[in-house]
């Protein structure tokens, strides 16, 4: 039996993946449950496995392929004897997005197959027929593009879209430079300390007066925030006194402790009080959170951005927490979460008080009722309660709600709240 190996949707917003790497290779021996291929969803690179024992007969999608959820990106044979069938079969279902070309333009291509052969490559184009995919053929139609004068650059002369917009005069939306291929020991492994991972440029590299294509991580984003302008939301403002906080932090940050990690407990503490902050919208109506799930943000240094997220965060104990959080940062800038790892949250904390910003507002991300907003810890001179002037640590905090659930009150309530525990209880998030 020849079975198809499908993209598949590893997360719910998924609507194409690109291939990574080949975990295995055309003859190799695949066990049920074994890694076969990694591929890029969003935000993560995923091992996938296959659901059979066969071998791999036929790779359609090639590293750095790109293919929609759903379509075909290899054949697994059950049995050796049936690889051949297979390859057979791969040849017919690409000859299904060949497009037959007129007399001369066919001529033509023969020749440069017969070129492209001598030199040991294959120019896509065999018997008169271009070779060209799905995509490549619905843009070509849309922008008037005559494929028998394109040349395929995908996988054995393949026409891809990139192809198309070239040949159109546009400039081509081009994809991020494949992986190198892993082993399989190397793909099944554990995941990377920090220490093995590559660094990366703090931004994409840019030439003046060019167009940089968005990686799939900053697609990823642009459509959340895209979702998230159908919300009406408001903001509110606080500021609170960090002086016992920032002590606590000095006593416990040997041990291990994050100041993000404090912030993020803080804040689960609180929601355990106000659930309507850990609530979302549903057009049903009021969804509570089951749990209390912290998505913290976190900047990837190849651009784009991903919110980690401490789940149960209300229950973890703050050295737990931190360590948690240590390992989610690490994993999340290698490409290691599981979807349920950023996905997850219910409310969700931005701290850019690390890079001594004061204030800022957030966007609300897609699928929760509120993010909170906190800006740096810096010495203010107040007023003491009787009329004294004094040096006070001071953080500004800003709530960005949905308003079809959560009114200025109740945010309002929460931050009296957080604000009590900061300044006058933070030795509790030790308990």
């Amino acid at each position: 039996m020849i079975r198809e190996v499908f993209m598949p949707a590893l997360s719910s917003t998924m609507s194409e993946g690109k291939i990574v790497a080949w975990v295995k290779s055309p003859g190799d021996k695949v066990e049920k449950g074994e890694t076969v291929v990694i591929v890029e969803s969003d935000k993560a690179d995923m091992d996938v496995e296959s659901f059979y024992e066969g071998y791999l007969a036929v790779i359609v999608v090639e590293s750095g392929g790109v293919a929609p959820v759903g379509e075909a990106i290899a054949l697994l044979a059950e049995t050796e004897a049936e690889i051949e069938a297979a390859q057979k079969q791969g040849a017919a279902s690409r000859s299904a997005t060949e497009i037959p070309a007129a007399a001369p333009a066919a001529t033509a291509a023969e020749a440069a197959a017969t070129e492209a052969t001598q030199n040991g490559a294959d120019s896509g184009r065999s018997s008169g027929r271009i070779i060209v995919s799905p995509r490549a053929r619905k843009l070509a139609k849309s922008l008037k593009v005559d494929l028998s004068a394109v040349k395929g650059t995908g996988p054995h002369g393949r026409i891809v879209a990139q192809d198309i917009e070239i040949a159109a005069g546009k400039t081509p939306t081009l994809t991020a430079p494949a992986a190198v291929a892993l082993s399989p020991t190397a793909a099944i492994s554990a995941i990377p300390t920090p220490s093995s991972v590559p660094p990366a440029p703090a931004s994409a590299p840019t030439a003046p007066g060019q167009v940089v294509a968005f990686t799939t991580l900053q697609q990823a984003v642009v459509r959340n925030m895209l979702t998230s302008l159908a919300a009406p939301t408001y903001r509110v403002g606080y500021t609170m006194t960090t002086d016992n906080l920032d002590r606590l932090y000095k006593q416990i940050k040997p041990k291990g402790v994050t100041i993000t990690a404090m912030l993020a407990k803080a804040v689960a503490v609180t929601l355990q009080k106000h659930p309507l902050l850990n609530a979302s919208y549903t057009d049903q109506g009021i969804h509570y959170g089951a749990n209390i799930n912290i998505a913290m943000a976190v900047a990837m240094e190849d651009g784009g951005l991903i919110t980690p997220v401490l789940k149960q965060a209300d229950q973890i104990d703050i050295y737990s927490l931190s360590r948690t959080w240590k390992d989610l940062v690490n994993r999340a800038r290698a490409k290691q979460l599981q979807p349920d790892e950023y996905n997850s949250g219910t409310f969700t904390l931005s701290n850019l008080g690390m890079f001594g910003v004061d204030r800022f507002d957030a966007i609300l991300p897609p699928g929760q009722g509120a993010i909170l907003a906190v800006g740096a810890s810096c010495p203010q001179v107040v007023a003491a309660p009787d009329g004294m002037m004094g040096i006070r640590r001071q953080m500004q905090v800003n709530i960005t709600c949905d308003h079809r659930i959560i009114y200025g009150a109740h945010a309002a309530a929460f931050l009296k709240d957080l604000a009590q525990l900061i300044e006058n209880d933070p030795q509790s998030l030790t308990l």
